[in-house]
């Protein structure tokens, strides 16, 4: 009954729900190790895995699995709290 177009958006939607997910998962990994890293004070490394977060996130809305706005408010409270973090280290 279904076209053989069909068919195929299907199993192309299948492998994209797959990708999507792995990278939401990704990016959740690292946002909470992000959070963990700024409530203990590790500046450093809350540095460096902050700039992964901004990249995972601007490809993530790039590629359509978040929403641009989303993406800019994650990496806008990210750097308001790291920037408050080495104020107070300073």
């Amino acid at each position: 009954m279904h076209r053989p177009s069909a068919k195929k958006h299907a199993r192309a939607d299948k492998a994209k729900q797959i990708r999507n997910r792995h990278r939401k998962a990704t990016l959740r990994t690292v946002l909470k190790q992000t959070e963990t890293a700024l409530e203990e004070g590790n500046v450093d490394q809350a540095q460096e895995l902050c700039k992964t977060v901004t990249s995972l996130l601007d490809r993530a809305a790039s590629k359509g699995v978040i929403k641009k706005g989303t993406a800019n408010r994650q990496k806008s409270r990210l750097t308001r709290k790291l920037h408050t973090l080495t104020a107070a280290a300073a």
